[in-house]
């Protein structure tokens, strides 16, 4: 894996640069996790017996789909074992540890690929965590009852986004009874997910959450004893899919580098990734290609073109995810 690469080739690097007694070098340390969000909703005529998501929008897919950008996949169907053992190869060799599926609740579509996705994911060296959202009739009881017949699944951090939309005390009660995950609320308040007897919170939203609050909540976070998983992201549009006029734009990857740069300097428990491929809101780094229309591309990023560019977002990952490990060793 590479993160086990690169801690490995710190570790020889402190060793060969002083050998005294005096040197105690760490026989393990534990830097951040890096987590992304992943999205399993995706289906074709050809796989899953109609197009799915990729329609948002009233457009029709192949042709035209819900997004500014277009995957270099083209519209694949997430039901497909070869696109997602794919994907988990390309995540894994961005040095992420764990896969953030969106969940919405038991007997979706979502929760019928939860388990071929882990497998896939598991087989790539990957964790696997759950994206809670936020399904008809959610409860924090039902959550938490789901959550107990998820253990086989070996799922140690959950996130549960729109977390506030349920009574903090009922939040509480439910989490009270759930041992052996981690379980992350949706707001950037640590006394909000205090209240509800959560383990820690994180962002998601990279339109409004820029990045420039993530120290402050962080330390505030630690002084509760909560965890801190600050989410980055390359910027957003959902115009396409949902008509949302608000737009993060990327600037060619610096909006992107300064998130990492953000979350880095808060010192975080983990550093979560909106997203892998979420398509809809224009938050992926899943490889894009140019397509003729109205579709953006990630050309120019970091000054790359091209077939180079398709992958940029995954490339500079796999390089904000080195710096963050360097950091952690340096400050040993």
């Amino acid at each position: 894996m590479r993160r086990a690469a690169v801690i490995l080739g710190v570790c020889l690097a402190l060793l060969a640069a002083d050998t005294s007694p005096a040197r105690q070098v760490p026989v393990e340390v534990m830097p951040p996790r890096i987590s992304i969000f992943y999205y399993a909703w995706y289906g074709t005529p050809a796989r899953d017996g109609a197009w799915q998501h990729w329609g948002q929008g009233a457009y029709v897919p192949p042709g035209a789909i819900g997004s500014t950008f277009y995957p270099a996949r083209g519209a694949y169907s997430s039901a497909d074992p070869s696109v997602v053992r794919s994907q988990m190869r390309e995540i894994a060799g961005a040095g992420i540890d764990s896969v953030v599926v969106s969940w919405w609740g038991p007997g979706s579509v979502e929760d019928a690929r939860l388990r071929p996705v882990a497998a896939a994911a598991a087989a790539a060296g990957l964790e696997v965590s759950l994206h809670v959202e936020p399904w008809a009739g959610r409860s924090p009881a039902a959550v938490v009852d789901a959550l107990q017949h998820l253990r086989s699944l070996g799922i140690h951090d959950v996130y549960v986004y729109d977390s506030i939309r349920e009574p903090d005390e009922e939040w509480r009660a439910a989490l009270g009874r759930l041992d052996g995950m981690r379980v992350f609320a949706h707001t950037s308040m640590p006394g909000k997910a205090l209240k509800g007897g959560f383990d820690g919170l994180y962002t998601y939203d990279v339109l409004v959450n820029d990045g420039n609050a993530f120290g402050r909540m962080c330390a505030s976070a630690r002084e509760l004893g909560l965890a801190c998983a600050p989410s980055v992201g390359p910027g957003f549009d959902a115009t396409r899919a949902t008509g949302e006029t608000r737009v993060r734009k990327r600037r060619n990857g610096r909006f992107y580098d300064h998130m990492w740069s953000s979350a880095i300097r808060a010192r975080p428990d983990v550093v979560t990734i909106t997203s892998y491929n979420e398509w809809h809101e224009g938050t992926q780094i899943e490889p894009s290609r140019v397509v003729p229309g109205p579709y953006e591309s990630y050309d120019g990023a970091w000054g790359l073109t091209g077939r180079k560019a398709r992958s940029a977002y995954l490339d500079r990952t796999a390089y904000w995810v080195d710096r963050l490990l360097a950091r952690v060793w340096a400050a040993q």
